[in-house]
């Protein structure tokens, strides 16, 4: 075969492949239950791109394992553009570290295709205990050990690790307790069964706005413009700070023609008016960055995570 029928047969492949992702819906794989912010902003994402690219844009709600299930789907898909899956920074950037077993290379199974969104974390505490304050929080846990059982979404997280990163530098001693979905972790503090809880502050909020918690103190460099109210870590006196964020993945190796496609649709949506307004309401900071810049985040946020979680003597349960 000649280099130009070669060439020829590698770009009839690549709109084969783009073709197929243009023909029936598009699967977006989400490792986590309904009723949390990462599944309303899959469904925002979905619609919206739905339209732009003019074809069905389906969320499949893959939970379990902290992510890790939808994850292990992402990587046994054919990368056709068929099948996206949107995750948080743990997935990508934390677990890598966190879990020496993952049964998917975060960095060569997967190809980015879009950043849309940061995230604040932050600390609540069910209504239960009494305290509204991290300054009574902090002397709570030194009176009663049971009030430093504190809940996340998933052991070997991003806020599971920010709940060691706080309890080291308040010189108490909390417990983690992973639940299944930041949904389940939300209904355990607002009834009770937990003391505290990390996880993103807008969904801290949700359970306060009910009576039922309060939002401590939130993760950022500054307060959550979303949650003026809710004072950072570092104003109260704690040296600590930490985003996380929401992006696009499809299966590795996709033709660029795919990468290219979504990722403009996805931008677009995240980069929208009425997406943005929305988004921020939910305590998100709305980005829309491409494929390489998200390669970027990725790989800077698992070399600053990475000492600390060894720090931290973790050892995954399973």
């Amino acid at each position: 075969m000649t280099i130009k029928h070669a060439m020829l047969a590698v770009l009839a492949a690549a709109f084969s492949n783009l073709a197929q992702a243009q023909d029936g819906p598009i699967k977006l794989l989400l490792g986590y239950p309904a009723g949390a912010s990462s599944d309303t902003l899959s469904r925002l994402i979905a619609e919206k791109m739905r339209v732009s690219l003019g074809q069905p844009v389906i969320v499949e709600n893959k939970a379990g394992a902290g992510g890790r299930i939808a994850a292990e789907a992402l990587k046994n898909a054919d990368p056709d553009g068929r099948t996206v899956m949107l995750a948080p920074v743990a997935v990508t950037a934390i677990f890598p570290s966190s879990f020496g077993k993952l049964r998917y290379d975060a960095f060569t199974d997967f190809a980015p295709v879009a950043h849309l969104a940061n995230f604040q974390l932050g600390l609540g505490v069910s209504a239960k205990y009494g305290v509204k304050t991290l300054k009574d929080y902090v002397a709570l846990v030194k009176r009663d050990p049971n009030a430093g059982f504190y809940a996340s979404a998933a052991q070997g997280s991003l806020p599971h690790f920010f709940g060691v990163m706080f309890a080291r530098a308040a010189g108490i001693k909390l417990e983690h307790v992973p639940y299944k979905g930041t949904a389940n972790a939300m209904q355990a503090l607002a009834s009770g069964e937990i003391a505290a809880a990390t996880t993103l502050v807008a969904d801290l909020k949700t359970v306060e706005a009910s009576g039922k918690a309060y939002t401590l103190a939130a993760s950022g460099a500054r307060r959550p413009a979303a949650f003026p109210d809710v004072p950072t870590f570092k104003e109260l006196g704690y040296d600590i700070e930490g985003y996380g964020w929401y992006a696009l993945w499809v299966p590795a190796r996709p033709p660029p023609a795919v990468i290219a496609r979504l990722s403009q649709a996805a931008i677009a949506a995240v980069k929208s008016p009425d997406l943005q307004e929305r988004l921020n309401t939910m305590g998100l900071e709305p980005t829309g960055y491409g494929p390489e810049e998200l390669a970027r985040i990725q790989k800077a946020d698992y070399e600053k995570w990475a000492p600390i979680i060894k720090a931290s003597g973790f050892r995954p349960g399973g």
